[in-house]
């Protein structure tokens, strides 16, 4: 790069994530990075695409037991959710479950957050709704005047399956340390049919593809790198060694880019590996949570056993 091309950099902590993953040996970049307020809106329009029957199942086992899920969250307590986007399968919860006293939605996007935020004061204003921005990946310190309150987590959407295992087990394990923690309400999606699945993260629309490829469109505007978008073509796997779907961005031609002061080559057919769902059973369940400081207390699914919102109580 010549040293005296100027580059505007906005987001350091991007920069530096995508430095780390695209110089190492196998070319990664952080899926959190999706979630701006485009990839937020995209991923909600992926949700009501017929081939993704994640969120229309997962929505059908809510409603069929509201009642004992919004029971999880101890009278006057707090419902916290991790990841929580649009917040559309949370309203479920909160519809049965007037007793709640405050819901926390967790979020890295902060303008999505606080939109959502805004509009769910306006439909629950008895409701205490207290946004925190933060990623639920890391460490999470909730509110002070919350953090002693009696709590049910709530991490629906199997998203989950987008965590490495260690990642997944930090996450579990964190939450579980939180005082006043009774219940973790998990959302996760099961081993099924590998057609169906690929179906899911590779639609007809390209909508997905589209999600997938903002991670370029923010390092381009957000860090100054040159990615060319019609010079990466998405791809969904099925990773049966590790039961789950590997999504990446594939280069379709040698290139080379530019990505804060450094160049990066690729080669033709060169992947970089950016989101996975991984899919569980009810055994790998089990030893997720007893992993964790967790038991599984109970699974509902949904008629063919597609999808499970798990319920974990503290283990011993």
């Amino acid at each position: 790069m010549d040293g005296s091309t100027q580059v505007h950099v906005r987001n350091h902590d991007l920069l530096a994530d995508a430095l780390a993953g695209l110089t190492a040996d196998e070319k990664t970049l952080g899926p959190k990075w999706l979630y701006d307020h485009r990839g937020s809106a995209l991923f909600e329009k992926i949700t009501r695409l017929p081939e993704y029957y994640p969120t229309r199942t997962e929505a059908g086992i809510l409603h069929d037991n509201a009642a004992a899920l919004a029971g999880l969250v101890p009278s006057a307590g707090a419902l916290v959710e991790l990841g929580s986007g649009a917040s559309v399968k949370t309203r479920t919860l909160l519809d049965a479950g007037g007793h709640i006293g405050a819901y926390v939605p967790i979020d890295i996007s902060r303008d999505f957050l606080l939109e959502t935020a805004a509009a769910l004061k306006n439909a629950y204003p008895a409701l205490d709704v207290v946004p925190v921005v933060a990623d639920f990946t890391a460490p999470v310190t909730l509110p002070d005047a919350l953090a002693a309150l009696p709590k049910a987590a709530f991490f629906p959407g199997s998203t989950i399956g987008n965590l490495t295992p260690a990642r997944a087990q930090a996450l579990l394990s964190g939450v579980r340390a939180w005082p006043g923690i009774e219940a973790f309400i998990l959302g996760a999606d099961m081993v099924k049919d590998i057609s169906q699945l690929i179906a899911a993260y590779d639609d007809a629309q390209g909508v997905t593809a589209e999600f997938i490829s903002n991670i370029l469109v923010r390092l381009n505007r957000e860090t100054g790198a040159d990615f060319d978008l019609n010079a990466f073509d998405y791809k969904a796997t099925w990773n049966a060694d590790l039961a789950r779907i590997d999504m990446h961005l594939v280069s379709n031609r040698s290139q080379q880019v530019t990505v804060g002061e450094r160049t990066i080559p690729f080669y033709a057919g060169e992947p970089i590996h950016v989101s996975a769902a991984r899919k569980y059973t009810t055994n790998s369940l089990t030893a997720l949570a007893n992993s964790t400081g967790w038991d599984l207390h109970d699974c509902h699914t949904d008629a063919n056993g597609r999808f499970s919102v798990a319920v974990l109580r503290p283990g011993g």
